[in-house]
């Protein structure tokens, strides 16, 4: 599943850096998670980073984008294969 940012976003820029896949982009108000990057950071951690670094715990799964662990893994691989 991919994560998505709610309104309680206050644009503390924590998330972005921690991103592996560079999935997550500053909107105004607000910062996005691509649902087509995001792989929940299967293949490079054991949790989502971003997550673990949000300070108001704004980043929730996406009910619209519901991946199990093999679709994310198979993410992860197709998007190492494409840089």
């Amino acid at each position: 599943m991919s994560l998505l940012i709610g309104d309680e976003c206050i644009a503390c820029d924590a998330c972005r850096e921690e991103c592996p896949n560079t999935a997550i982009e500053a909107e105004d108000p607000f910062y996005v998670i691509d649902p087509d990057l995001c792989t929940e950071c299967v293949g490079y951690y054991d949790e989502p980073n971003c997550v673990s670094v949000c300070p108001v715990d704004a980043i929730i799964p996406d009910p619209d984008n519901v991946e199990n662990i093999e679709e994310l893994r198979y993410k992860f691989e197709q998007l190492q294969r494409s840089e």
